[in-house]
């Protein structure tokens, strides 16, 4: 093993065991083959369910496309995040209030945020306040063997569909069928995969 590998290997090792305890710790249910490149920043006290041969990434080492940007797991209260089988996931956030679900064989590129949610209320006394009882959310579903491209944000009540691919830089705010692709902001049809 070359020096620069030894080096890699070495930074890698202490985040990897310290992302393994804090799952084990926080009580999420993890599948076998696991791998994490850089620290992970797990919270909330929701239910987060990671399938098997999954690949997070949450450092530039590894995946400079996503910058300085962790990979950020937060389930608030009795949320859900389900991430599925050989899915991959580089540098992003998952922010879920209610429910974000991503299928088998997914990609998600560096620095994507996806949101259940709008965080604050858009009546200004509300989120002023320090209760915000306003605010909507509504469940997010990538379905298997989607692609979603770097730095695009994913928004509240969004199903993307099947093989679907969404163009990196893209804010999709509604739903996209199977089988298409999507770019832009906000992300509009672009052709139907081959």
């Amino acid at each position: 093993m070359g020096l620069k590998r030894t080096i890699i290997a070495i930074k890698w090792f202490p985040s990897h065991v310290i992302n393994l305890l804090t799952l084990r710790l926080r009580k999420i249910n993890c599948g076998k083959r696991l791998s994490t490149h850089g620290t992970l920043f797990v919270r909330g006290t929701g239910t987060i369910t990671i399938g098997e041969n999954v690949s997070i990434t949450s450092c530039r080492e590894t995946n400079p496309i996503g910058g300085d940007v962790k990979t950020i797991l937060f389930a608030k209260n009795n949320a859900t995040i389900t991430i599925g089988d050989n899915t991959g996931i580089s540098n992003s956030a998952l922010v879920a209030v209610d429910s974000i679900a991503i299928g088998n064989n997914v990609l998600i590129g560096g620095n994507c945020k996806i949101y259940d949610n709008d965080f604050h209320s858009l009546d200004f006394n509300e989120r002023m306040g320090t209760v915000d009882l306003g605010v909507k959310h509504a469940p997010v579903v990538i379905k298997d063997g989607a692609f979603i491209g770097a730095h695009t944000i994913v928004l509240k009540g969004v199903t993307i569909g099947e093989r679907s691919i969404v163009g990196a830089g893209s804010v999709v705010a509604r739903s996209i069928p199977d089988y298409e692709i999507w770019a832009g902001n906000p992300a509009k049809f672009i052709k139907k995969v081959e």
